[in-house]
C-alpha cells in the first residue's frame, strides 16, 4: 500500500489490482462525454505500484569533486585486468567510449594484439641500438640522442617537430587522440611525452591537454553525461542500464538522459526532435502558403486564389496568371488571357491545395492541444507552490495532527499525468501520420490502433481535468477534508490511465511494430528520477 494513505483509505481503496473495463479492452469506447468514459473504466480502489526501482538502474550523480575518483576507478579496472599502464587504459577506454562491455568483449574474442591495433596502442619495440641523426620532418642533421624522441610505435623525430605537432593537435581540439606524425601510423602518442614537451613551450596548452583528457570521461562516455542546465551546474549523471531515462539533477534541472532535451515521453527522442523543429520552423504554415498562394509579379506580396478563375489580381492592381505567375492584362476569355497564353486550372493543383489544407488543419489540431496542456502544466506548477505554503501553514497550526500527504501526492501525480498527456499529442501526430507507419499497416489497421490509443488518451484527459479543477478550487482545511476521498480516487485514476496509455504505446505500437529506433522512457508514477 502506498505510504501516503491512512488505514481508512487503504480499506476504501481495496480490491483488484487491475482496472476493470466493461467489455473487451480492445474495443473502442463510445460517446464523447467525460462521464461516459469515467463510468466505463471504474476501478476497484486499490493502489497499484507502477514505479520503476531506481536502485536497479544505478543512477548516480557525479560532481566536480567525485569526477576524478570515478575516472580513476574505471581506469584501475582496465589496468588490473589487462595489466597495462594508465595511459594505455585511457586510450583503450576513449576508443571504446568508456564502455567496459565492448572493450572486454573485443579482448576476449579478438585478443590483445587486435584490440591494441584498433585502439592505436603499440608496445615499444626492443632497442636496435640505432641512433637517428636526421629528422625526416624538418631535415635537421647531426641530431643528438637527447634531441629526439621515439614513440612506442618506433618512429623517431626531433623534439621541436614533436612539440609543434602536439600544439597543433591540441589547438585543433584533438587532445584525446594525438596520433604519431609518421605517415599511415595510427598509434596514439604517449600522454606523458606530450605533457612534458608541451609544458616546456606552452604551459597553458598543457593545461588544456590535461583538461581534455580529464573531461573525456564524460564527453566520450555513453553512460555519463553533463547536466544540460543553463548556467551549467557542473554536475554529471551516470546511468548503468537503460539510458532512456528522465532525470532530475540536484540543481533542479530535468532532462532526458538520451538526448539531453527536456523530458518528453511518451515521445521518443526522434519524434521530439522532429516536432520541436516543426514548431520552430512553422513548416506546415510555410508549406500551406507555398502551395496555396502565389507572389505578385509587381509588388511580391502573397496572393490567395479563392475561385476557379486563373486570372487573379493583387491589392496593388496587378493582374497575373495563377498557373505560371506571369503578368497579364485585364481581359480573360476561354482560351486566352490578354497578353498571355497558358493552360487552364488542373486537377493535380487542386489536389495539392487540398492536401496542404488538410495537413495544416491536422498539424494545428495536435499543436493546439499540446500547447494547451503545456500551458496548463505551467499554471499548475504555480498552484503547487501556493498550496505547499498553505499546507505548511495549516500543519504548523494543527501541530502535525492532520496529514496532507495525500494532497502533495495528488499534485505530483497530476503533473506527471499532465505532462505525459501533453506530449502524447506530438507522439500521435507522427505515429498516425505518414511518417512512421507508412507501408506497415493497412488503413483499417492504422485507424483501429489510432482509435484504441485515443480512447486511452481521452480517459486520461478527462481524469486530469477533473483532478485539476478540484485542486484549483478554494483551499482551506474544511474544503480539503470534504474533497479528500475524491482527490485520492482521481489521483489513482490519473496514475492508472497514464500507465495504461504507456503500456499501449510500448507494447502494442512500438513493440509489436518493431520500431526499435523509437525508445521511450519507461513509465514512472512519480515522474522523473531524482539523483
Amino acid at each position: 500500500m502506498a505510504e501516503w494513505m491512512t488505514s481508512s483509505e487503504e480499506d476504501l481503496m481495496s480490491g483488484d489490482e487491475e482496472i476493470l473495463m466493461s467489455g473487451d479492452e480492445e474495443d473502442s469506447t463510445s460517446g464523447d462525454g467525460e462521464s461516459e468514459g469515467y463510468e466505463q473504466y471504474q476501478p476497484y480502489r486499490k493502489s497499484v505500484s507502477t514505479s520503476i526501482p531506481v536502485a536497479a538502474q544505478m543512477i548516480k550523480l557525479i560532481t566536480e569533486e567525485t569526477l576524478l575518483p570515478a575516472q580513476r576507478e574505471d581506469l584501475r579496472k582496465v589496468m588490473d585486468i589487462l595489466s597495462v599502464k594508465e595511459q594505455v587504459a585511457r586510450t583503450l577506454l576513449i576508443h571504446y567510449r568508456w564502455d567496459f562491455e565492448s572493450l572486454f568483449l573485443a579482448f576476449g574474442e579478438r585478443g590483445s594484439d587486435w584490440l591494441y591495433s584498433q585502439a592505436g596502442v603499440a608496445i615499444r619495440p626492443e632497442s636496435t641500438n640505432s641512433i637517428v641523426t636526421i629528422c625526416s620532418v624538418c631535415t635537421d642533421e647531426d641530431l643528438k640522442e637527447e634531441d629526439t624522441t621515439t614513440m612506442d610505435c618506433g618512429h623517431t623525430f626531433c623534439n621541436v617537430c614533436w612539440t609543434n605537432h602536439f600544439l597543433i593537435r591540441i589547438n585543433e581540439g584533438q587532445s584525446k587522440r594525438i596520433k604519431c606524425m609518421a605517415p599511415e601510423c595510427n598509434v596514439i602518442c604517449d600522454e606523458d611525452i606530450i605533457r612534458k614537451r608541451v609544458t616546456a613551450k606552452d604551459p597553458e596548452a598543457a593545461q588544456r591537454f590535461d583538461r581534455f583528457l580529464f573531461k573525456s570521461y564524460i564527453d566520450d562516455n555513453q553512460k555519463v553525461k553533463w547536466c544540460p542546465s543553463v548556467p551549467n551546474c557542473g554536475n554529471a549523471v551516470r546511468v548503468e542500464e537503460n539510458v532512456y531515462r528522465e532525470i532530475q539533477c540536484t540543481c533542479g534541472h530535468q532532462f532526458c538522459f538520451s538526448c539531453l532535451c527536456q523530458p518528453h515521453s511518451p515521445c521518443s527522442c526522434i519524434i521530439w526532435e522532429l516536432w520541436d523543429k516543426k514548431c520552430q520552423d512553422e513548416s506546415e504554415t510555410k508549406n500551406w502558403i507555398a502551395v496555396n498562394t502565389k507572389s505578385c509579379p509587381k509588388c511580391g506580396k502573397n496572393v490567395h486564389k479563392d475561385g476557379g478563375c486563373n486570372l487573379v489580381s493583387c491589392v496593388c492592381g496587378q493582374y497575373f496568371c495563377w498557373l505560371c505567375g506571369g503578368a497579364t492584362g485585364r481581359e480573360h476569355t476561354a482560351t486566352n488571357i490578354d497578353g498571355h497564353t497558358c493552360g487552364r486550372y488542373t486537377e493535380d493543383e487542386e489536389e495539392d491545395i487540398e492536401k496542404a489544407q488538410r495537413d495544416l488543419k491536422r498539424y494545428t489540431h495536435y499543436y493546439s492541444r499540446w500547447k494547451a496542456h503545456s500551458d496548463s502544466l505551467k499554471l499548475e506548477k504555480k498552484q503547487k507552490e501556493l498550496l505547499e505554503k498553505i499546507i505548511l501553514d495549516l500543519e504548523s497550526k494543527e501541530s502535525g495532527v492532520s496529514d496532507y500527504g495525500w494532497l502533495t501526492k495528488a499534485l505530483q501525480r497530476l503533473f506527471r499525468a499532465r505532462r505525459a498527456l501533453s506530449y502524447s499529442y506530438p507522439f500521435a501526430f507522427y505515429m498516425f501520420g505518414d511518417d512512421i507507419l507508412r507501408g506497415m499497416l493497412t488503413t483499417t489497421e492504422k485507424e483501429l490502433k489510432q482509435n484504441l490509443f485515443e480512447d486511452r488518451q481521452q480517459l486520461l484527459e478527462g481524469t486530469v481535468e477533473r483532478l485539476s479543477k478540484i485542486i484549483e478550487g478554494p483551499f482551506d482545511r474544511q474544503s480539503a477534508m470534504a474533497n479528500r476521498l475524491q482527490v485520492i480516487d482521481l489521483t489513482f485514476l490519473a496514475d492508472a490511465y497514464c500507465r495504461k496509455m504507456y503500456e499501449y504505446i510500448q507494447d502494442e505500437l512500438l513493440g509489436k511494430l518493431l520500431l526499435t529506433e523509437h525508445f521511450i522512457a519507461p513509465y514512472n508514477s512519480d515522474g522523473v528520477h531524482m539523483v
